[in-house]
Order: structure tokens, then C-alpha cells, then sequence
């Protein structure tokens, strides 16, 4: 009895990390005019945040830039905005609290975050990392742009 109760937990853990979640999407034209990857203004920093992980998929998570919401994230989607250079603080939604990482935004230049979800007690966590341009301008060529 107590196999099928963790076989039935597990089979259900499964069942909600790979749904589908959805999150309202901007314009086909802007989603391909930002993979053209153009610099941003001399005076502010380019932020691309973006979530392709196959783990997860029936799951939003929050994101947070400066502690300002800026959107959920669902599976193949990214974010663009324009931050003022210095050090910027990027969160996201995780089980128990929000993961961050700091970023020293460039003035000039683009800067690439990758959101990823990974297994939680209850529900699926999510961690941030910061990841080389030539790797995430690949990785965002999947994705579509989240309003």
C-alpha cells in the first residue's frame, strides 16, 4: 500500500511539471525584431530573460527585476528590457522564496539571463544564472517574446 502511495505522488508530481502553462505573448514582429539582438541606447543596458527548460512546463514563475514585477514565465518565453547600467538584482518565483543573482549591467551592451526550473518538495523551484551571449542568442531563437 505504501509503494502505490509514493508511486501515485510521484506519477502526480510528473503529472504537473509537464502540463503546459501559457502567458500572454507581445507581437510576432517585435518577438523578431529583438532577435536581431540590437544594441540598446549608449546610456542603458539590454536585459534578455528567458525560460526554455523542458522541466516544468505546466508552471508560471514570476520574474522580478529591482524588485519590479516584469511577468511570469512559461516554457519558451522571454522578456526584454531596458535597465539602467550598475548593478541590477533579477528574481524569481521559487518554492519557498525568490532565487536572485546580481548583474552588473553594461551600458551599451546586452545581457542574458536563463531561467530554469528544477524539482521542488511541493512544487517546482526555479534558479537564474547568467549565461554567454553567442549561447543564450541560440537558446532565445526557440523562445517567443512574453508580454
Amino acid at each position: 500500500m505504501q509503494n502505490r502511495f509514493k508511486l501515485f505522488i510521484a506519477a502526480l508530481g510528473i503529472a504537473v511539471l509537464s502540463g503546459c502553462a501559457s502567458v500572454p505573448m507581445d507581437t510576432p514582429s517585435a518577438d523578431a525584431a529583438l532577435k536581431s539582438f540590437p544594441a540598446p541606447p549608449a546610456d542603458q543596458a539590454g536585459l534578455y530573460i528567458y525560460r526554455d527548460s523542458f522541466a516544468g512546463q505546466g508552471l508560471k514563475k514570476t520574474v522580478k527585476v529591482d524588485g519590479e514585477v516584469i511577468g511570469e514565465t512559461a516554457n519558451r518565453t522571454y522578456f526584454y528590457r531596458l535597465v539602467t547600467p550598475g548593478n541590477r538584482v533579477i528574481a524569481t518565483e521559487s518554492e519557498f522564496s525568490d532565487n536572485t543573482i546580481n548583474l552588473m549591467a553594461v551600458a551599451g551592451q546586452n545581457h542574458y539571463v536563463r531561467q530554469s526550473i528544477k524539482m521542488g518538495v511541493f512544487v517546482g523551484g526555479a534558479k537564474l544564472e547568467v549565461i554567454p551571449e553567442a549561447t543564450a542568442q541560440a537558446h532565445l531563437q526557440k523562445c517567443e517574446l512574453a508580454k
